[in-house]
């Protein structure tokens, strides 16, 4: 059994991120401080991956007063609170082959320190010496306590 271990560039790593509210959406950056993933066989088996939640970058406010208002928004208690949680995790729990390029990859994505499931296809090319994996992932940031301005999210109350 072939096990081969790749560490992530953090340089050459990222997540693009698309956030979107009831009113539109922003789009933007944010980067991957570290990561692992094993390959057993040829097939994805484990991996982590840490995310840097301080390193969040707004690509579609070009006012650099407005973006850096977003940006600090985006560190605060309504979304990241980056001063407290600099870091989100993501632990693969299992991986499944679909095809050659094509794998289901589930696995434990920590925000804020709250853990929750998630699952999505990743398309991973592995060459010689490198690997390149790419996918797209969609969660409910409602189940992470970020609930501002989110179509989720609605604060109900009893009539008596």
């Amino acid at each position: 059994m072939e096990t081969k271990k790749f560490k992530l560039e953090s340089a050459k790593s990222n997540i693009d991120w698309i956030g979107r509210k009831v009113t539109g959406s922003h789009n933007g950056t944010i980067d991957i401080k570290e990561g692992t993933l094993l390959f057993s066989n040829g097939n994805l088996s484990e991996g982590t991956v840490v995310i840097d939640t301080t390193s969040i970058k707004i690509l579609d406010i070009t006012d650099p007063t407005a973006n850096e208002q977003f940006a600090d928004h985006l560190a605060s208690d309504d979304f990241f609170n980056s001063r407290e949680y600099p870091e989100a995790q993501f632990v693969i729990t299992s991986a499944t082959p679909i095809n050659i390029n094509t794998t289901t990859v589930e696995g434990k994505l920590t925000i804020k320190g709250i853990t929750n499931t998630i699952i999505f296809d990743a398309f991973i090319n592995i060459t010689a010496d490198s690997l390149t994996l790419s996918g797209k992932i969609v969660i409910d940031r409602t189940k992470y306590g970020i609930k501002f301005r989110s179509g989720n999210f609605l604060k109900t109350s009893e009539i008596l």
